[in-house]
Order: C-alpha cells, then sequence, then structure tokens
C-alpha cells in the first residue's frame, strides 16, 4: 500500500509560522518555527481526516467479521468482500480524478464521509430487521468503496491548496502518523466493538466516527481556491487518459505505481486469508485478531517518526528501497510462526505486522511527497486517480486471488505463496532509476505530453 508524503527539496524537515488565513509561512532568514501545530485550519483537516481514518479501519476489520461470524462466509465470500471494497479503485477512480480536477476538492470530502456514515449504519439496522444477507454486504462494500476513492483522491489534492507545497513533507507525516495511530487502535477498537455489540452493531457505532469527521471539516475556514480553467476544455475520456499518461511517461511515477499495485495485491490476498486463518485456524477471538492488528501497526508509527530522518541520512531512492525491503520480508514470519495460537505464534505475528507497518509507511511518506512535488497543481486529480487506478486498482485482484488460493491449496499455504510474491514490489524499484535518488527530481511539465522530462 506504499504511498508516500515529501515536499521538493528539504521543506517540511523545518518549522513555520502561521500567517492568517493563508497557508503557514517561513519566516525571516530561511528559518522556520512550529508550522502545521500552529495552523488552526490544518489542524480541523487533520482531525477530521484522522476521524475518516480510524472509521475506514473499524469498517476494514469489521464488515469481513460481519460476513464470517454472522452469515457463516466461506474464504471465498469474505474475499468477494473485499474485493467489492477496492474494485471502485480499479472501476472510478479515473473518472473521479477528473472530478476532482475540476471541483473545490472539500465539499466532495464532506458529502464522502456522510455517505459512508450512512451505509455502515444500514447493515446493522437490517440486522435488527432480520434482512442482512451476504449480498447486501456486498452491495454496501462497494459502494463505501465509490466513496472512499472520493475522499481519498480529492483530499491528496486538496493537501497542497490548504498548507502549501512546501510543508508537504510535515503534513504528510502527520497525516500518516495519525493513519498509522489509526491502524493500531482502528483494528483493536474493531475487535472490542465486535466482542462487545457484535459485529453488525459495531458498524452502527463505526458511523458516529464519519458524522464526527463531516463536522470537522465543515469548521475549516480557509478559503479553497476555485481550480485552474485550462485554456482549452479536455473532454472526458482524454482527461481520463490523461491520468494514466502522466504516470506512464514519467520512469519515477511508474515505478512507484507498478510497485504499489503488486504490493497492494499481495497484502489483500494476505489479509483476506489472515483473518480466516486467525479465526479458525489458530481460534483467536475478533478482540485479539483486531488488537493483533493493530498492535501490529505500532511500527507503522515508528516509521512516520523516523522517515524524515531516514531520507536525510541515506537520501531518497535508497530509504525507499530499504523501507521496502523491510516491510516486503517480514510477511513470511506470519504462515512460519506455530499454528497453535500460544505466546510464540502471537509474538512472532506482532513483529512481523509491525516491520510490514515500519516499513510501508516509510516508503509512503516518501513516495506520495515524490507524487506530490514533482506533479504540478493541476493535474494532481489526475494524478492521483491514475496512480489508484494502478496501484489500488491491484486490491481486488488481490482479494479474489487470495479467497480462491486459500480455498484451493488452505489457508497457511496460501500465506507462504504471498509472502513470496511480496518481493516482485522491490524488484520493481530496484530495476528502475527511483532507488537512485538522492532528493526530490524537478517538476514535471504541464502537459501530459511532457512528462517525460523529469530530472533524474
Amino acid at each position: 500500500m506504499t504511498e508516500s508524503t515529501d515536499s521538493a527539496g528539504s521543506a517540511g524537515s523545518e518549522d513555520s509560522a502561521d500567517s492568517g488565513d493563508g497557508a503557514p509561512a517561513a519566516v525571516a532568514g530561511g528559518r522556520e518555527r512550529s508550522a502545521l501545530w500552529r495552523d488552526a485550519e490544518f489542524m480541523k483537516f487533520w482531525t477530521g481526516e484522522g476521524i475518516s481514518q480510524i472509521g475506514a479501519q473499524v469498517t476494514t476489520l469489521a464488515l469481513p467479521l460481519t460476513a464470517v461470524l454472522t452469515l457463516d462466509a466461506t474464504s471465498s465470500e469474505v474475499g468477494l468482500v473485499n474485493a467489492a471494497s477496492y474494485a471502485p479503485f480499479l472501476l472510478v477512480t479515473l473518472l473521479v480524478g477528473v472530478w476532482v480536477d475540476r471541483v473545490r476538492k472539500r465539499p466532495l470530502m464532506i458529502a464522502a464521509n456522510a455517505g459512508r456514515a450512512l451505509l455502515v449504519s444500514a447493515v446493522p439496522l437490517l440486522a435488527v430487521l432480520d434482512l442482512l444477507r451476504i449480498e447486501f454486504v456486498y452491495v454496501a462494500a462497494l459502494l463505501i468503496g465509490v466513496l472512499t476513492v472520493v475522499f481519498d483522491v480529492a483530499y491528496q489534492s486538496y493537501l497542497p491548496t490548504l498548507i502549501g507545497k512546501e510543508h508537504l513533507v510535515e503534513g504528510n507525516s502527520k497525516l500518516q502518523g495519525t493513519s498509522s495511530l489509526a491502524q493500531i487502535g482502528g483494528p483493536g477498537l474493531a475487535g472490542l466493538l465486535i466482542g462487545w455489540a457484535t459485529a453488525p452493531y459495531a458498524l452502527l457505532i463505526n458511523g458516529g466516527s464519519y458524522l464526527v469527521s463531516v463536522v470537522s471539516l465543515l469548521a475549516i475556514r480557509r478559503p479553497e481556491p476555485p481550480p485552474a480553467q485550462p485554456e482549452q476544455r479536455t473532454g472526458l475520456w482524454r482527461s481520463v487518459g490523461d491520468g494514466i499518461r502522466i504516470i506512464w511517461q514519467s520512469a519515477h511515477l511508474r515505478a512507484c505505481a507498478l510497485q504499489s499495485g503488486l504490493y497492494n495485491m499481495c497484502w489483500m490476498s494476505l489479509q483476506t486469508v489472515f483473518v480466516l486463518y486467525a479465526a479458525r485456524r489458530l481460534d483467536l477471538s475478533p478482540g485479539t485478531i483486531g488488537l493483533l492488528l493493530g498492535t501490529g501497526a505500532v511500527g507503522s508509527l515508528g516509521g512516520s517518526l523516523v522517515a524524515r530522518g531516514l531520507k536525510r541520512v541515506m537520501g531518497l531512492g535508497p530509504a525507499i528501497l530499504g523501507a521496502l525491503l523491510l516491510c516486503c520480508v517480514a510477511p513470511v514470519v506470519i504462515p512460519l510462526a506455530p499454528a497453535n495460537g500460544g505466546i510464540v505464534t502471537l509474538a512472532l505475528m506482532v513483529a512481523a505486522f509491525a516491520l510490514i507497518g515500519a516499513g510501508g509507511t516509510m516508503a509512503n511518506i516518501h513516495i506520495i511527497s515524490l507524487r506530490q512535488s514533482i506533479t504540478p497543481d493541476e493535474l494532481l486529480g489526475r494524478m492521483n486517480a491514475g496512480y489508484r487506478f494502478v496501484s489500488w486498482g491491484m486490491l481486488p485482484l488481490g482479494a479474489l486471488i487470495g479467497g480462491w488460493l486459500g480455498d484451493l491449496i488452505g489457508l497457511r499455504e496460501t500465506l507462504f505463496v504471498t509472502a513470496a510474491a511480496f518481493l516482485s514490489a522491490v524488484l520493481v524499484v530496484f530495476l528502475s532509476p527511483v532507488w537512485r535518488l538522492k532528493d526530490f527530481p524537478a517538476q514535471i511539465g504541464t502537459s501530459p505530453e511532457t512528462t517525460a522530462a523529469v530530472g533524474s
């Protein structure tokens, strides 16, 4: 799931002062102090995005566990639930990217979270009426996925306009840190809620988190600039194609997107099978499964804290490659752990998930920043959408492959196959110019045809 966050040059490694209603500005002498911590509008955005992350983490575990525990779903059916959740990244991401480039982003985020609140709350309401069926879980997962696409593409394109590109490293590091905390608390919270209220009703509580996020986003008062109007209006399908061309014509973006797609495919295969493996082979409770995934994500928080220092010491490219090695080798520990559910098994799995989280987050911080720093503002929506189309579009494929292999060769055997496949993501970056970068390259041209001019 590798994406990342850093701005061009060394921006974000120093602090800055808030300049009223505008984005934080640097002070005299080139030094900055206390940038985004003192920016009230960013703090509102950070709060809303963070609560959304927690809600998404609860949904990610509670929805498939609803299928497993309430509807007695098979491995293939759980794979279909996860596939439906991420299919919109393949089906509608490019269209959403064109839309995001043409409108203001904050209203889209608000509407998306309001819709997610409604959908996740509908599952327990149907359960109360004894009308919940696996088919509705598929539909809910699909629609929640569509709204997640809208929110994610909009928020990544909104951030540079809110804080300025010179603060992207700091802003993205804070957002990645919040994402890590959500991964720590979200699965554990989901497991506890499921244990206390059962899986469907945990989603009702989760619906409230999205509504709190809506309130936080509504409170932002910094004006969002209108989207840039092109001199010549481009047709819809030409604009959709631009999202792919922007990435394909840049060696750096192309390699990052391909490795992300491979990594995400393997991760979703692992996640689909692991929930079943932990529940049925290891006989772990929902609360333990959630806490296991959550404590493993402590590594993500650690990765977000050291990522900037790692880049400073190693350089951008080596830091990305080293982080990927860490998170792509660790998955083999999961099926190697004894299949008895004992303390050794739990300790090894916590260590594996911690290493996966640390490496993935460090890579994400730098890859997202690389993307944002070299892409002009007017192309950010299409670039983010094209990138998500390639990278997140592989998630439903991974879910289907994991579910199919789980039924065909067994759960533990599928975990071994998936662990080996993770190394393909490392190979893509090693064979590209990305790992040789010392710092951020020059910004790409303002038209898709000139994106091959990225500096090295």
